[in-house]
């Protein structure tokens, strides 16, 4: 997995524009976010895509934050991805 940034409060993909929807893959993958403050939040992840550099990118919404999902490079350090059903 590539190591790249991740966390709350992206502004979208590069230069903030969307990927192509061909070049999206489009999931329900629930998440935990490290908020940077020492807190955690519930969140999800809708989508994931791949940029021209090799970057991946996921489409992440935060529970409860009130603010709508965007892309943000992923970070694997502050994105948990939890288990979908089951432990």
């Amino acid at each position: 997995m590539m190591e790249s940034q991740c966390g709350p409060g992206g502004t979208g993909g590069p230069a903030g524009a969307e990927p192509a929807d061909r070049d999206v893959r489009w999931v329900y993958q629930p998440v935990e976010v490290d908020l940077g403050d020492g807190t955690w939040a519930l969140g999800r992840i809708s989508a994931w895509w791949q940029d021209a550099a090799g970057q991946r990118w996921c489409r992440l919404r935060i529970g409860r934050s009130g603010q709508p999902a965007g892309w943000q490079r992923f970070d694997p350090a502050r994105v948990l991805l939890l288990p979908l059903s089951g432990l």
